[in-house]
């Protein structure tokens, strides 16, 4: 099992990665919260990493932290939630503001998140919320589309990954890009708006 890589990034194209170690290029997908704090292409990485094996493949995740990988271990628990909406959770929300929302119940807030309807939402609550109480939970995908370096292309082809709708990408990115901001910065105002709406 792989559960730390550290290596030279040659890849970002969210909520792709890839992490060249020692000459073979590891592919990873990553939460948002991650992509945040990577470096630039070509400079050294470390990961932890969430190892998943299906009969037919075997999935790599990536995280800044193990505070992150408990989280996304613990979401994944939860009756009808897959690495996808685990990783739009850590996406569309900080560690400490999802504790939050569960702690306080907010099923309004939670169904914001892409992939989380009002059933889901309230069985994240049910779930979760004793342990987060006791003190318990640590708190800290499909195809991958690779899009020229356009910031803007980038937070979009991003944004479908996590699940939202091309009508709710376009408002989303008329409201949160503006001139010489990065990818990943268009992306986090986007996701704090779509929190918001």
């Amino acid at each position: 099992m792989i559960g730390r890589l550290k290596g030279v990034l040659v890849m970002k194209a969210p909520p792709a990665l890839m992490i060249d170690v020692n000459g073979v290029g590891y592919e990873l997908e990553a939460p948002m919260s991650t992509f945040y704090e990577l470096p630039e292409l070509g400079r050294e990485v470390t990961l932890v990493i969430h190892y998943a094996q299906k009969e037919d493949a075997v999935n790599l995740y990536g995280f800044q932290s193990e505070r992150e990988r408990s989280l996304f271990r613990t979401v994944l628990k939860i009756t009808g939630i897959g690495a996808k909406t685990a990783l739009s959770i850590l996406s569309g929300v900080s560690a400490d503001d999802f504790a939050r929302l569960v702690a306080s119940s907010d099923i309004t807030a939670l169904t914001r998140i892409p992939g989380i309807g009002k059933k889901t939402a309230e069985r994240i609550v049910v779930e979760l919320r004793d342990k987060l109480g006791a003190g318990l939970m640590p708190i800290a995908v499909g195809g991958v589309k690779i899009v020229a370096h356009d910031p803007v292309a980038e937070a979009s082809a991003a944004l479908e990954q996590f699940g939202y709708k091309p009508v709710e990408i376009a408002k989303l990115l008329k409201d949160a890009a503006e001139p010489g901001d990065s990818a990943e910065t268009i992306i986090r105002k986007a996701l704090k708006a779509a929190l918001r709406t």
